[in-house]
């Protein structure tokens, strides 16, 4: 039996965290693939997997041509998250006087094994990754940070830290953030709630959203899950909105009543537009961002509507069926704001003028019915 092909690298080892292993080391560019598999996001069996997004080959020729360009000056890291059986040895022999003693150098050895069952996972670099491999210079040392973990959780939350400022696809951050439990930067915790909702939405075959969200694993939606997660997030911020009334005050947020609102209402506008609900975009502006912003603003106002009536259900399929012919989300012009159907856009201008039309005409509605 052949031993097992592996990969020696002079390594300095330091820990992080609650004594997770952390190294520092360089490695020629076409080693990276050799030991470090790309995860790429998707869904097996309805399940998440992976995080990373797609190649994008336009950035990746751009470097490969930089890199081809001559001797160039490359310091930008590779993180990778290593598999626990990866071994490390620390070097003999006695150190410097007055060194700083931050982290231990030594030897890391990493197995090397086929395309998909690697023993390290790229959490940041993949586009710079795959141009090193495709340059003509394969010699080119390149600086990488390597921690040691196979929780998949944690691979996420590091790809999501480490890009928070990088201009990443919003839906690929929306979709794994309901994956993570760490503590994230304000503005992603702001949706997190908000993506776990819309996965459940998503999901859910009782749903009036099942299959429809298009989701950075899956594009085949039609409705784009940021409209749906914005949407959420201003009726989350006043304690008066449909989805904030039950957010906690340090006892945590009653997600389960905040999903129960949500698919009451959306089933309600479903029912009540049959003829617009699950067509794409192009051919409703109900399923158009414009008309989901606008819809779920709505949400607020009917909702505190419902607060002691017996029969919730029926009460907004009346309200929502009394604003119905007076909607035009797949023909017509929307009257009083003087535009076609289909040409309400994805703009703050065109969302706002539609959400105070259809506030407005729900109330003058209501008082006429009154």
């Amino acid at each position: 039996m052949s031993a097992r092909e592996t990969l020696k690298i002079r390594a300095v080892r330091a820990e992080q965290g609650e004594g997770v292993a952390v190294f520092a080391f360089f490695l020629f560019g076409a080693d990276i693939h050799r030991i470090a598999d790309i995860s790429r996001i998707r869904r097996e069996d309805h399940e998440l997997k992976g995080f990373q997004r797609r190649e994008i080959r336009e950035h990746v020729n751009q470097i490969t041509a930089f890199l081809d360009s001559g001797p160039v000056l490359f310091p930008n890291a590779v993180i990778l998250a290593l598999a626990p059986e990866v071994d490390f040895a620390s070097a003999r022999g006695r150190s410097p006087g007055n060194m700083c003693e931050v982290g231990d150098a030594g030897t890391l050895t990493i197995p090397i094994y086929p395309e998909g069952r690697r023993a390290a996972w790229i959490v940041d670099g993949q586009q710079r990754s795959l141009a090193l491999a495709a340059a003509k210079d394969h010699s080119i040392a390149v600086p990488v940070i390597g921690f040691v973990s196979d929780e998949l959780e944690t691979q996420r939350e590091q790809f999501i830290l480490v890009n928070k400022a990088k201009p990443l696809p919003t839906r690929l951050i929306n979709e794994l953030l309901p994956e993570v439990s760490v503590l994230l930067p304000r503005d992603l915790a702001a949706r997190q709630l908000p993506s776990v909702l819309c996965e459940a939405l998503n999901t859910d075959p009782n749903s009036p959203f099942f299959g429809l969200i298009k989701r950075e694993s899956d594009r085949s939606g039609i409705v784009t899950d940021n409209a749906l997660i914005d949407a959420m997030k201003v009726s989350l911020k006043t304690s008066a909105g449909a989805l904030g009334q039950f957010k906690g005050n340090g006892s945590g947020n009653d997600a389960e009543a905040m999903y129960d609102t949500l698919l009451l209402y959306w089933s309600a506008v479903k029912e009540a537009f049959p003829e617009a609900w699950g067509k794409a975009p192009a051919n409703s502006r109900l399923m158009h961002s414009a008309g989901i912003r606008a819809m779920g603003a709505l949400m607020d106002p009917l909702m505190l509507k419902l607060d002691g009536v017996p029969d919730k259900r029926a009460t907004l399929r009346t309200i929502l069926t009394r604003l119905a012919p007076h909607c035009h989300w797949t023909e017509g012009t929307w009257e009083g704001l003087g535009v076609d159907w289909n040409k309400v856009q994805s703009t703050s201008q065109d969302i706002a003028r539609l959400t105070d039309h259809l506030i407005r005409l729900e109330r003058d509605l209501a008082r006429s019915a009154s």
